[in-house]
């Protein structure tokens, strides 16, 4: 949207190539990279200027950032995984979603630097905790690389499930097993993850935070699900670096980046020469929340900077 108004964007990705989620997260049978590929020169054609592997921070100071360009915008996306909060998430064998969807797509691409990055469920037995698409991309993911057996585990029942329902069935059709108000309490093993125990959960009469009715577990239900990998997939929450306070842009408590509902600037943050949208904003959402909110970020900065044209 920039470029179209004059504005010569340059993207800095910390991965070898664009698209974050896109490339990284969503597995090619979902999204072919390909693609994302095609986007990429479609948008180098319009002008846009793409710095890949680099991080902001590391590679280049981010107090540059506004010593250099004239408006900064923020899509750092969220990628801190939810975690479980009980015994056993430390055992080796326990993986969390996105490195493992990672490092699946990295060995795909050719982008692997070190062959131990690679998780690799072949042959084994694997649960995978959560009910949301990154869960199912994982379930359909673990099937590719030939597990020997995949269950999910959902604490509500399959009317109540986030994930979507194309995926479920997918996942179903491909040989997942899942189970059900069914919660992680504790991952077992020694050396190495054995087994999940699991109890069963009903609906409570109190509220969660979202408004949803939330559920408790029920004494007595225990359950051993057998398991040579855990997969947690519970979501995730923005990460913001720790060089946004040098920036002077403010961090909400529940770690996303606060902006500004103005209709002359939207999303513009504290700092009034930086913006940000999607995930890093919202919290964990879809790709077409993200485009959006980037889009109106792109109108802010285009009215910052006195571009009447927009």
């Amino acid at each position: 949207m920039l470029a179209r108004h004059g504005v010569t964007p340059v993207v800095f990705e910390r991965r070898p190539r664009i698209g974050g989620l896109l490339t990284f997260g969503i597995p090619p049978f979902k999204l072919e990279k390909d693609v994302v590929e095609r986007r990429r020169e479609l948008l180098e054609g319009m002008g846009v200027e793409f710095v890949l592997g680099t991080e902001i921070g590391r590679d280049v100071p981010a107090s540059t950032l506004l010593k250099e360009f004239d408006a900064v915008f923020l899509g750092l996306g969220a990628d801190r995984p939810v975690r479980g909060g009980f015994p056993g998430e430390e055992l080796p064998g326990v993986h969390f979603a996105l490195p493992y969807l990672v490092s699946n797509i990295n060995r795909l691409l050719g982008l692997e630097k070190d062959p131990g990055e690679y998780m690799d469920l072949r042959d084994k037995h694997v649960v995978v905790l959560g009910g949301g698409d990154t869960a199912m991309d994982c379930n359909r993911t673990a099937l590719r690389q030939g597990a020997a057996s995949v269950t999910c585990t959902y604490r509500r029942d399959e009317i109540h499930m986030p994930g979507s329902r194309r995926d479920f069935q997918s996942s179903r059709e491909e040989g997942v097993r899942f189970v059900f108000n069914a919660q992680p309490v504790e991952i077992l093993g020694r050396d190495q993850v054995e087994c999940v125990r699991i109890l069963n959960t009903r609906v409570a009469s109190a509220r969660g935070a979202r408004g949803r009715a939330a559920t408790e577990t029920i004494a007595g239900t225990d359950q051993v699900f057998p398991a040579d990998a855990v997969v947690i997939a519970f979501g995730f929450t923005p990460d913001p670096p720790p060089w946004l306070n040098e920036l002077n842009v403010a961090v909400n408590d529940n770690r996303r980046v606060h902006v500004n509902s103005a209709v002359v600037t939207p999303y513009q943050t504290t700092n009034p020469g930086i913006f940000a949208g999607g995930d890093l904003v919202r919290g964990a959402d879809l790709v077409v929340t993200a485009v959006f909110e980037g889009r109106e970020a792109a109108r802010g900065i285009a009215n910052q900077l006195g571009l009447s044209t927009y």
